[in-house]
């Protein structure tokens, strides 16, 4: 399952993201998003754990939890294409 991580604080890495994780089961990868100008943290990232039973478990424990001073927010992170398309408006003269 994919877990969206938000509310980071900027000290915040991969490693301690996934660090954080494994206490509730095996993480294949954590990332944190890094602003490719800034070289700095946007303040959210992404965990993948294999097992949705320990992916439950690690949301349920982490989520609204004290991080390097900032309560993160933790979700299962949308797989993406559920957008919605705007139509497109024209102009009238």
């Amino acid at each position: 399952m994919n877990i969206y991580v938000g509310n980071l604080a900027y000290s915040v890495t991969g490693d301690s993201l996934k660090e954080m994780f494994s206490e509730f089961g095996e993480v294949e990868s954590a990332k944190v998003i890094m602003d490719r100008y800034t070289n700095r943290s946007k303040g959210f990232g992404f965990i993948e754990m294999p097992s949705n039973s320990e992916a439950d478990q690690a949301i349920k424990n982490l989520n609204g939890k004290r991080i390097d001073g900032s309560n993160i927010k933790v979700n299962p992170a949308d797989p993406g294409g559920k957008r919605s398309k705007r139509k497109s408006r024209k102009r009238r003269y």
